[in-house]
């Protein structure tokens, strides 16, 4: 039996295909890829960019303008417990709908923006509104695929998805140089709408009318309340949580490490493309491998992995090593970890959730995205001119993950399906 499979599933319904997506498979995963990478272009294209929204709103203090990268991060976070209901009782198509026009209106305030403050508010408005993509394309995915099958399309997806942090601050840098950073959330608006568009008129409604969740505080905290006492649920979404923190306080702080430490800030896009590329890789990897390997042994031997990586790279730092090319060789076999063990823990936290998908993720998420906020801005903010935060950071953080695993899966780690 698979190992992530419901050991209680709901039970099937007439006349709907297992593992059979609305669309041809291709668009398919490719839609969802696109929804999950406006997250990543709200944020990865800011990075080329504090130092100009610094200078032009006044704000003097590196360590500040990391705020604009933390507070859409929160309120990612928060919303995806309001957008996980609604999707379970109106449906998905409607609710992230609504959410991605929000989102593009939140970016066109962004980009009129007159003071930090208002650029602030703007962000987390875009945060809470963007936080639908992943809560939604998650119960999507869902609702179409279980187990190992989802582990594969989310891997696929995540491809896709990963051009994003690559393409993002080169749009960002590019944008500096023919004009200033406000057009940056012009384009960010306009890729926003073209998304939109194409998700309303080819994706149906994959919540069928009989599954639809009424919505009543007792249902939801009913929801909540199987969410975060299912062992696997709760277990591989605070693992998540731990590896989250690291990952956000590795871009909070990569522009002032390019920018400051190794003095060479025409890098930042390479080395953040060479790092995102590394997840990229290995996503693709592990879509070719879990169907035949099993989530947990790839997950797990990741996870050490880049316990055992961080560790090395905080040794290098501490004892005078660290250069550019040792920095980003890490750093990208460290994403290459995370990579691996990110995508299979979001399959194996929703394993027994397939009934109440929405509100599942929406928890899940909440709690993995505002942890790892949270987790992260604390790492930022401890930047001192050298990587020794970051590292130390994500060595923790690897340390407690793999704590919190081995107690979920009751110290059966690499668990064969």
């Amino acid at each position: 039996m698979d190992a992530t499979a419901t050991p209680n599933p709901a039970p099937a319904i007439e006349g709907r295909p297992a593992d059979s997506p609305p669309l041809g498979f291709r668009e398919f995963v490719a839609l969802i890829a696109g929804l999950m990478a406006l997250t990543a272009l709200g944020i990865d294209s800011m990075l080329p960019a504090l130092p100009a929204i610094g200078e032009s709103l006044g704000i003097t203090g590196a360590n500040e303008r990391q705020y604009v990268i933390s507070v859409f991060l929160l309120g990612f976070g928060v919303a995806q417990l309001i957008h996980g209901p609604l999707a379970d009782r109106y449906g998905r198509k409607p609710i992230l709908g609504i959410a991605l026009a929000a989102y593009v209106v939140a970016n066109v305030v962004a980009a009129f923006s007159s003071s930090f403050a208002l650029l602030l508010i703007a962000r987390f408005v875009a945060g809470t509104a963007i936080a639908a993509s992943r809560v939604v394309t998650v119960a999507l995915v869902r609702d179409c695929y279980s187990g190992r099958a989802m582990a594969r399309v989310m891997s696929l997806a995540f491809i896709v998805f990963m051009a994003a942090p690559v393409i993002a601050p080169t749009f960002g840098q590019a944008v500096l140089l023919v004009g200033n950073w406000r057009m940056i959330f012009w384009g960010i608006a306009a890729v926003s709408a073209a998304i939109l568009l194409w998700f309303w008129l080819r994706m149906p409604e994959t919540l069928h009318a009989e599954d639809r969740q009424l919505f009543s505080i007792g249902r939801l905290v009913g929801g909540w309340r199987l969410t975060v006492t299912d062992r696997y649920s709760i277990g591989y979404t605070l693992a998540s949580a731990a590896l989250m923190g690291g990952l956000y306080g590795f871009i909070n702080s990569i522009q002032q490490i390019v920018f400051d430490i190794f003095k060479r800030p025409d890098l930042l896009v390479p080395i953040f493309a060479a790092t995102a590329g590394a997840m990229a890789i290995a996503n693709l990897l592990n879509s070719r491998i879990v169907m035949r390997l099993g989530t947990r042994l790839i997950s797990h031997s990741a996870l050490i992995g880049l316990i055992l990586l961080s560790g090395t790279h905080l040794a290098v730092t501490l004892l005078g090593f660290e250069t550019l090319l040792a920095f980003t060789i890490l750093q990208a076999l460290m994403m290459a970890c995370f990579g691996l063990a990110a995508s299979n823990f979001s399959a194996m936290a929703m394993a027994n959730m397939g009934h109440i998908a929405g509100t599942a993720s929406s928890v899940q998420g909440f709690i993995t995205v505002t942890s790892g906020a949270l987790i992260g801005a604390l790492i930022g903010q401890q930047f001192n001119g050298t990587t020794i935060p970051l590292y130390l950071g994500f060595f923790t953080a690897g340390l407690i993950a793999l704590a919190i695993v081995f107690v979920a899966e009751r110290g059966r780690l690499f668990r064969p399906a």
